[in-house]
Protein backbone atom coordinates (compact mmCIF):
# COMPACT_ATOMS: atom_id res chain seq x y z
CA UNK A 1 0.00 0.00 0.00
CA UNK A 2 1.58 3.18 -0.83
CA UNK A 3 1.60 6.17 1.37
CA UNK A 4 0.07 9.75 0.71
CA UNK A 5 1.30 12.18 -0.80
CA UNK A 6 2.16 14.98 1.67
CA UNK A 7 -0.60 17.14 -0.60
CA UNK A 8 -3.19 14.51 -0.24
CA UNK A 9 -3.10 14.51 3.29
CA UNK A 10 -3.10 18.19 3.52
CA UNK A 11 -6.90 19.01 4.67
CA UNK A 12 -6.27 22.52 3.32
CA UNK A 13 -5.47 21.13 -0.31
CA UNK A 14 -8.21 18.65 -0.11
CA UNK A 15 -10.79 21.69 0.17
CA UNK A 16 -9.17 23.68 -2.27
CA UNK A 17 -9.76 21.19 -4.53
CA UNK A 18 -13.03 20.50 -3.46
CA UNK A 19 -13.57 24.07 -3.18
CA UNK A 20 -12.86 24.26 -7.12
CA UNK A 21 -14.84 21.67 -7.89
CA UNK A 22 -17.90 22.97 -6.37
CA UNK A 23 -17.09 26.27 -7.90
CA UNK A 24 -17.16 24.94 -11.06
CA UNK A 25 -20.70 22.90 -10.58
CA UNK A 26 -21.72 25.90 -9.36
CA UNK A 27 -20.87 27.61 -12.69
CA UNK A 28 -22.34 24.86 -14.95
CA UNK A 29 -25.45 25.04 -12.98
CA UNK A 30 -26.26 28.93 -13.72
CA UNK A 31 -25.22 28.67 -17.37
CA UNK A 32 -27.82 25.60 -17.47
CA UNK A 33 -30.65 28.07 -15.79
CA UNK A 34 -29.65 30.55 -17.59
CA UNK A 35 -30.44 28.03 -20.85
CA UNK A 36 -33.27 26.71 -18.90
CA UNK A 37 -34.89 30.21 -18.46
CA UNK A 38 -34.02 31.25 -22.33
CA UNK A 39 -36.31 28.13 -23.25
CA UNK A 40 -39.10 29.34 -21.03
CA UNK A 41 -39.38 32.57 -22.21
CA UNK A 42 -39.89 31.37 -25.97
CA UNK A 43 -42.62 29.45 -23.76
CA UNK A 44 -43.83 32.76 -22.33
CA UNK A 45 -44.05 34.37 -25.49
CA UNK A 46 -45.79 31.55 -27.01
CA UNK A 47 -48.29 31.66 -24.31
CA UNK A 48 -48.97 34.79 -24.24
CA UNK A 49 -49.49 35.27 -27.96
CA UNK A 50 -52.07 32.67 -27.66
CA UNK A 51 -53.72 33.87 -24.85
CA UNK A 52 -52.82 31.04 -22.76
CA UNK A 53 -52.39 30.51 -18.98
CA UNK A 54 -49.10 31.23 -17.11
CA UNK A 55 -49.25 28.34 -15.15
CA UNK A 56 -49.98 24.08 -16.21
CA UNK A 57 -50.59 22.60 -12.95
CA UNK A 58 -50.35 19.01 -15.25
CA UNK A 59 -47.29 19.73 -16.63
CA UNK A 60 -45.89 20.75 -13.51
CA UNK A 61 -47.30 17.52 -11.23
CA UNK A 62 -45.78 15.61 -14.51
CA UNK A 63 -42.44 17.43 -14.22
CA UNK A 64 -42.31 16.66 -9.62
CA UNK A 65 -42.87 13.35 -10.41
CA UNK A 66 -40.53 12.85 -13.02
CA UNK A 67 -37.37 15.03 -11.60
CA UNK A 68 -38.24 12.99 -7.85
CA UNK A 69 -37.55 9.87 -9.67
CA UNK A 70 -34.29 11.42 -11.48
CA UNK A 71 -33.17 13.05 -7.85
CA UNK A 72 -33.63 9.35 -6.43
CA UNK A 73 -31.75 7.87 -9.41
CA UNK A 74 -29.13 10.60 -8.64
CA UNK A 75 -29.40 9.92 -4.62
CA UNK A 76 -30.48 13.57 -3.98
CA UNK A 77 -33.52 14.13 -1.95
CA UNK A 78 -36.45 13.88 -4.05
CA UNK A 79 -37.28 16.80 -1.58
CA UNK A 80 -35.11 18.91 -1.95
CA UNK A 81 -35.98 18.31 -5.81
CA UNK A 82 -39.13 19.29 -5.47
CA UNK A 83 -38.46 22.11 -3.76
CA UNK A 84 -36.03 23.46 -6.20
CA UNK A 85 -38.32 22.89 -9.10
CA UNK A 86 -41.08 24.63 -7.18
CA UNK A 87 -38.58 27.68 -6.74
CA UNK A 88 -37.73 27.75 -10.60
CA UNK A 89 -41.53 27.20 -11.79
CA UNK A 90 -42.34 30.25 -9.36
CA UNK A 91 -39.98 32.65 -11.23
CA UNK A 92 -40.88 30.86 -14.60
CA UNK A 93 -44.37 32.44 -13.93
CA UNK A 94 -43.72 35.44 -13.03
CA UNK A 95 -41.86 36.27 -16.12
CA UNK A 96 -44.56 34.37 -18.09
CA UNK A 97 -47.11 36.78 -16.46
CA UNK A 98 -45.46 39.59 -17.34
CA UNK A 99 -44.39 38.65 -21.02
CA UNK A 100 -48.66 38.20 -21.38
CA UNK A 101 -49.01 42.17 -19.80
CA UNK A 102 -46.55 42.66 -22.01
CA UNK A 103 -48.30 41.66 -25.30
CA UNK A 104 -50.90 43.55 -23.96
CA UNK A 105 -49.98 46.80 -23.51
Amino acid sequence: MTEPTSTESDPAVVLAGLRGSIDNIDAALIFLLAERFRCTKQVGVLKAKHDMPASDPTREEQQIARLKRLAEDADLDPAFAEKWFNFVVAEVIRHHRSEAAAQQS
